[in-house]
């Protein structure tokens, strides 16, 4: 196979996270800083401890995933980004309270040099938080220009060829699809228009896609997600992906599910729920931002067990979906799920699971991942939906004419074959027959 032509990772790569003082951004910045300190290990990170199977077993070749593709070294990270807080990250990570805080206090002096800028705000749509640190301008589309000069200046001040942004603020209010969103004229107008249709979350991915930074969304918004910006990003060739970083429960799900239809085994009920205690607990507290989570949470069985297709096994499965906001646990969530199984002549059965997991701990790797990726991607020439990062999350971005794949193992396949392919190496498709001739 031929290797693609990909630009060299030189000088800094600019991090630009809205969200900037939020539980996910200081754990992914504070960790970061501790990993090039060696004050720990980057566990959970693909592009710093995955490996990547190379050729036939018997050639016994799994290299590290970075040093197989020409990645942006830690080093070389410049971090920025907004929020409605004024604070520096050393004040946002003690409250936070993810990081203990011996480690907090040891990245103190990194930590407090950095602080966000005003953020493009409004708690129409994310109801249950406020801060003061808020843009103002006389329309979305005049907010959405100041976010591009944000960029512009950033990179400028640090002397950035590269950037990439990245989504770590909060579940905004539940937006369907709408007809603003259909062209990039239309969108354009909208913002101009004040249109209640044109979320935050979109004019920071206009923003960005404008200045050619890729994007990513890491929470279940619409965001980057709408045709217009869809088309925005092929004409520019930026490349974007999202939605919803894959973390707690759903990480579970989509290591489950796959199991259980690859057994065929029946599921009459799935039931979820969740105690969450950190702002993103706070803000899914309001069910208007609860919606649009839900709809990111459920949609995910019924891509993987394909009812339509298995209809004997899963046409009448009842699946529920609750988070409760329960400030004593903090970052620490609890996810607990009850699965109705059934198996031989439809016997029942029953799964239990308690997951005890820290959010931001398991969201951090990802949103790493996802910017070393994505500007991997940027420099291999690759624009538009990058489908092949839909191992990240939870409610993966996707061609119109085909469903999403939410099968984990089926998503490590494309992500590992989409690599092998940037760098001419053969696909792998465990056929696996020659052995055996």
């Amino acid at each position: 196979m031929k290797k693609n032509k990909i630009a060299p990772a030189k000088g800094k790569l600019g991090v630009l996270i809205p969200g900037f003082c939020g539980a996910i951004s200081t754990t992914l910045i504070g960790g970061v800083e501790a990993v090039k300190a060696g004050k720990g290990e980057p566990i959970g990170s693909l592009t710093q401890m995955g490996r990547i199977r190379l050729g036939k077993r018997t050639d016994k070749k799994n290299p590290l995933i970075k040093d197989f593709v020409p990645l942006t070294d830690l080093k070389d990270l410049v971090f920025g980004g907004w929020d409605i807080f004024d604070e520096n990250l050393y004040e946002s990570a003690k409250k936070a309270e993810v990081l203990e805080k011996p480690q907090i206090e040891s990245l103190k002096k990194q930590l407090s040099a950095l602080r966000p800028m005003k953020a493009a705000f409004d708690r129409k749509y994310v109801k249950n938080i406020s801060g003061p640190n808020v843009k103002k301008g006389k329309n979305k589309y005049d907010l959405a220009l100041q976010l591009i000069e944000d960029i512009k200046d950033f990179k400028k001040k640090h002397g950035l060829d590269r950037a990439v942004m990245i989504w770590c603020a909060s579940t905004e209010t539940y937006i369907p699809e709408h007809d603003v969103h259909t062209t990039l004229a239309k969108f354009e107008n909208a913002m101009k228009a004040d249109h209640p249709a044109v979320s935050m979350s979109t004019l920071y991915a206009y923003a960005a896609i404008k200045c050619g930074v890729p994007f990513a969304n890491g929470a279940p918004n619409l965001s980057c997600n709408i045709p217009a910006l869809i088309e925005l990003a092929k004409k520019t060739g930026v490349p974007i992906c999202g939605s919803d970083y894959k973390t707690g429960q759903t990480l579970m799900k989509t290591i489950i599910a796959p199991g259980l239809k690859a057994r065929a085994l029946g599921i009459r009920g799935w039931f979820s729920t969740n105690i969450l205690g950190n702002r993103d607990g706070e803000v899914l507290d309001d069910p208007e931002s609860f919606k649009t989570k839900e709809v990111s949470k459920l949609s995910v069985l019924e891509s993987i067990l394909q009812p339509e297709t298995y209809p004997q096994l899963y046409r009448d499965l009842y699946h529920k979906v609750t988070i409760n906001y329960y400030p004593p646990r903090g970052d620490s969530k609890e996810g607990w799920d009850n699965i109705d199984i059934f198996g031989w002549l439809g016997y029942p059965m029953q799964i239990k699971v308690d997951f005890l997991c820290r959010d931001s701990i398991l969201a951090a790797p990802l949103a790493l991942d996802l910017v070393l990726f994505l500007d991997l991607a940027r420099r291999a020439g690759l624009g538009g939906t990058q489908e092949w990062l839909s191992f990240f999350f939870k409610s993966p971005m996707h061609a119109p004419e085909v469903y999403a794949e939410n099968d984990l193992f089926v998503q490590l396949e494309k992500f590992e074959n989409n690599l092998r392919h940037l760098m001419g190496e053969t696909l792998i498709t465990h056929l696996g027959t020659e052995y055996y001739k």
